[in-house]
């Protein structure tokens, strides 16, 4: 049996592609810096921040960027604007703890980046059970070992767990280490041209599909990656 549905956070569980060029554009500009462009951000979207920075904006000083970046990020929150996750993929992840599976994220994301959903009294928290980031993670995606520590706490073997993202790196993690996987499209960034079939057990086109594809999967009985469903509403 699927005991465990890992989520990942940007573009998967909230959209936040478009948002989060916005942020770091304006961090870049009280920086004193050109702002990047959308082609470049898309190009780089999915990789650890820092690492992608120094690509969206060469010579960057990070610990700077980081520090305004932090401040920035807060006042997003606050404001509303980022990390808002959908009532119908808070109704997914209900559906799915109803079945008697497991919530987890696992996200490269830093800490910092996640600390205002960890709080009590975040909407995830009754919701997800842990959370995996950069900070409590030896490796990252597209790393297989990205998992290491999730399967390590949880003694889950691979094939009992699901994670579902929305890049090719989360697809290249998950199928290296013998996990399903589901590549969700609704944000519109990554097609399913995009990955390489051999690591995807199936396609969602919104995440609320989420749901009755773990159930499919399930029902299936089959080994990760042994073929490629693509979601059609239950009849």
């Amino acid at each position: 049996m699927i005991q465990a549905v890992i989520v990942d956070v940007d573009d998967t569980l909230c959209l936040t592609e478009a948002v989060c060029f916005d942020l770091e554009n304006e961090v870049l500009t009280a920086m004193g810096r050109d702002p990047m462009s959308r082609a470049v951000h898309l190009a780089t979207w999915g990789e650890p921040l820092l690492d992608a920075m120094l690509k969206r904006s060469p010579g960057l000083d990070l610990d700077r960027f980081a520090m305004t970046y932090r401040q920035v990020l807060r006042r997003y929150v606050v404001d509303g604007r980022l990390d808002e996750i959908a009532p119908e993929n808070l109704h997914a992840l209900d559906q799915i703890v109803l079945d008697g599976r497991t919530v987890m994220l696992l996200t490269s994301r830093t800490e910092a980046e996640v600390e205002h959903m960890l709080v009590p009294d975040h909407v995830l928290a009754q919701r997800v059970s842990a959370v995996y980031h950069a900070d409590n993670t030896r490796f990252r995606k597209p790393d297989p070992r990205a998992f290491d520590e999730l399967l390590a706490a949880t003694g889950l073997d691979p094939e009992q767990c699901v994670y579902v993202g929305d890049s090719p790196g989360d697809a290249q993690a998950a199928g290296g280490a013998g996990l399903h996987f589901i590549a969700c499209l609704q944000s519109g960034v990554r097609m399913r041209e995009d990955f390489d079939v051999r690591h995807v057990s199936a396609f969602i086109h919104t995440f609320s599909e989420l749901v009755d594809m773990v159930r499919r999967l399930d029902a299936a009985r089959l080994p990760p990656s042994s073929r490629t469903a693509e979601y059609e509403p239950s009849p």
